[in-house]
């Protein structure tokens, strides 16, 4: 659950957070959003594919189960292995960005997800449709990092470069809400592979709004300084690492695998670190991290990313699996998170002036945790905690993404907003990929056998049930811990800040 785009637009309004990218230099700026309807169209429909992209394959997974005869662990690196590519190259796509061009970089992404969708059809197999969605991520992560950017160039003006956010954002989190519900309403009428290939298309008009209405690069406007490939490097292998390392634990391979790639982990972790703090030009500037303000959203968004990775993970296996829900049912079943992140948008703005921004975050954040932990220890009772689970965690998420970015953008410098951006997608590709990987790693320790095998006897979803409650309260004291960090960090930045500082930020809230 990435929210990204809105949660810029709450820090967007103040001069001094905005980037700095500039209007067309061909011609002049649009001077309304209807005047710029073509490359709006295209830089939507490239958030409309982030967004959408897992939330709609999600509902999908017991049927490519059954069908391509996967395993758990199989199972769970189908969505993992986009958020791992996304998640770890989209700093390194980034930094390229700056210095080739993002127009460009942007391009050509779109040209791969295109590639990387229509072969799905050729799709025989589970490890065959990993690696195109681990393709499908590497595309993600280059059209990422300058889309911000694309869309301030498109005006001249504050007021319209915000609208224009709002926008491109709120198509976005409409394919976030009803991506469970389209799968599972396209899943009775026609096969899975539809549902990747239907990003054909939207890459189509992405390609044609941003190449008709978004001019080239100016090469005043890249940097020049070299790109850190060996940070970029040690960075995505610490992510891999991190992901692999409980997969090989549990999937029973040799003793030493686990250990042995547990090790290597810390190993490239720790290069990583020393890397970016001794580089002349580092991928990432890790004291900006240590900022408080950046610290604290960022906890605030794994925690956020992290449970509604996990709670839409378990959620599907439990309806489908456990209680022989079809599809279309399941979809159904899951539109209460539909409505609320959809209906609730309206109402973040005044609940975040009315509250102040630290409460709004604590509240909203724990409102994530308690929806987790409800379902872990409830959802085995039947549907109603599942409903009452789904409805706090979108309700939190809908609130913590605001708060989250504009922590994140408001702790950095000005001329750092492209990059905090880069960090808050980072850091809930992260959260999202290590919600399934932990979920499906404690699935597949718990529950024996592949979960597409039938039929499932009484014991086989007793065993799943209880594997369901030690994953979600697993998940729920990760998220808390994250939540906790968050706070603390957040009541350092207030401690060592005027009340008349907080309270003008509270207002451009």
């Amino acid at each position: 659950m990435h929210e990204r785009t809105s949660s810029v637009r709450t820090s967007s309004a103040p001069t001094s957070s905005a980037p700095t990218s500039p209007a067309p230099t061909t011609g002049s700026p649009p001077v309304g959003l209807r005047d710029a309807w073509l490359p709006l169209a295209g830089l939507s429909a490239v958030f409309l594919f982030e967004m959408l992209d897992n939330s709609v394959l999600n509902v999908a997974l017991p049927t490519i189960a059954r069908d391509l005869a996967a395993s758990t662990t199989a199972l769970q690196w189908v969505s993992g292995a986009y958020s791992v590519a996304f998640g770890g190259l989209m700093l390194l796509f980034g930094s390229v960005a700056d210095r080739v061009g993002r127009r460009r970089t942007m391009l050509v992404g779109l040209v791969l997800l295109a590639v990387a969708s229509l072969a799905t059809v050729f799709v025989t197999s589970v490890e065959q449709l990993i690696v195109v969605r681990a393709l499908m991520g590497v595309a993600a992560a280059m059209t990422t990092p300058g889309s911000m950017a694309l869309a301030f160039r498109l005006f001249g003006t504050e007021d319209l470069r915000v609208r224009a956010l709002t926008v491109i954002s709120t198509a976005g989190l409409v394919g976030l809400a009803v991506g469970p519900t389209i799968g599972g309403f396209v899943l009775a009428v026609a096969p899975w592979q539809v549902l990747l290939v239907a990003n054909v298309p939207i890459a189509l008009v992405a390609v044609v709004g941003i190449r008709a209405g978004i001019a080239a690069d100016r090469p005043a406007d890249l940097h020049r300084d070299p790109v850190d490939v060996i940070g970029a490097v040690l960075g995505t292998a610490s992510i891999v690492g991190v992901l692999v390392t409980p997969t090989l634990v549990v999937s029973g391979a040799a003793g030493w695998a686990g250990w042995g790639a547990g090790t290597a982990t810390v190993l490239v972790a720790a290069g990583f670190v020393v890397r970016e703090r001794t580089a002349r030009h580092p991928l990432l500037d890790l004291q900006l991290i240590a900022r408080p303000l950046v610290s604290s959203g960022l906890a605030y968004k794994a925690a956020a990313g992290l449970a509604m990775a996990a709670l839409s993970y378990l959620v599907t296996l439990q309806l489908q699996f456990a209680w022989g829900w079809p599809p279309a049912l399941a979809a159904v079943g899951t539109l209460p998170q539909v409505v609320v992140l959809l209906a609730s948008g309206r109402f973040v703005g005044p609940f975040v002036r009315r509250v102040g921004l630290d409460r709004a975050a604590r509240l909203s954040a724990a409102a994530v945790v308690v929806g987790l932990a409800v379902f872990a220890l409830t959802a085995r009772l039947g549907y109603p905690g599942v409903l009452v689970a789904l409805v706090l965690v979108a309700a939190g998420m809908r609130v913590v993404g605001a708060v989250a970015g504009n922590n994140v953008l408001q702790g950095l410098p000005a001329d750092r907003t492209s990059i905090g951006a880069a960090l808050v997608d980072t850091a809930s590709e992260v959260a999202t990929a290590v919600g399934i990987a932990a979920t499906g790693t404690i699935l597949a320790a718990l529950v024996p056998g592949s979960l597409g095998a039938t039929p499932w006897t009484p014991d086989r979803t007793a065993a799943f049930d209880g594997a369901v409650s030690v994953a979600g309260v697993a998940v729920t004291i990760v998220a808390a811990v994250l939540v906790v960090v968050g706070v603390l960090r957040a009541r350092t930045t207030l401690a060592n800040t005027p009340a008349t500082t907080t309270a003008q930020e509270e207002s451009d809230v």
